[in-house]
């Protein structure tokens, strides 16, 4: 299973028109391939979203894109508001289900780790090991590793019921020693976002 990441940055103040623009052509695209997610930034880079389309593999999500451009069902009409494109191929990083449909959130933070090369599996490892304390206070949606795109990409999403919940969890983790896992890290940059998810979004 890969995982595409679609991110856009989107004209100031057109956020709410290509939201209603998307979901609009969204049900005949549907039929073609699931969504797996659509995030908006709410703190971070502003005008920003982020759509997920699973796949079993890069064949498929070539047949798919291109029967859905056949037949004229997508992408929405939306090219006149958007500044910026950027498409990424992710595989899942853990041994934790990604992106299943739920309501776990509202809130979403999304953390993109740079890595030393070559050293995914390592961070892989380390994270198997320690994440059921860390899950045990609050979901984690996914974790993936870059495959096409920017390498060496590690990017982790959370759910928080509120804003005050995360900072609580994150200052629990930190005390109990039990996150960000202990030892040395393959980390050499860091990202982090706060997003929300739009209505039509399986997770939310």
């Amino acid at each position: 299973m890969i995982y595409e990441f679609r991110t856009y940055t989107l004209k100031p103040r057109t956020l709410k028109t290509f939201i209603q623009r998307f979901g609009e052509a969204l049900p005949a695209r549907l039929e073609l391939s699931p969504l797996a997610a659509f995030w908006y930034t709410e703190i971070g880079p502003l005008n920003q979203v982020t759509h997920v389309w699973p796949y079993a593999d890069t064949n498929e999500r070539t047949r798919t894109r291109a029967e859905a451009v056949a037949k004229a069902i997508w992408p929405p009409k939306t090219s006149e508001l958007v500044e910026n494109m950027q498409s990424d191929i992710f595989e899942a990083a853990t041994s934790v289900p990604a992106l299943q449909p739920g309501e776990v959130g509202p809130y979403f933070e999304i953390r993109t780790y740079v890595l030393e090369p070559g050293s995914a599996p390592r961070m892989a490892e380390r994270w198997d090991q320690y994440l059921p304390g860390r899950t045990a206070l609050s979901p984690l949606v996914g974790c993936f590793s870059s495959d096409i795109g920017a390498l060496n990409r590690w990017v982790h999403i959370w759910a928080y019921n509120s804003l005050d919940e995360r900072m609580s969890v994150r200052n629990d983790v930190a005390r109990q020693g039990i996150w960000p896992p202990p030892g040395d890290s393959p980390v050499i940059h860091q990202e982090s976002r706060i997003a929300l998810a739009a209505d039509f979004s399986p997770i939310r």
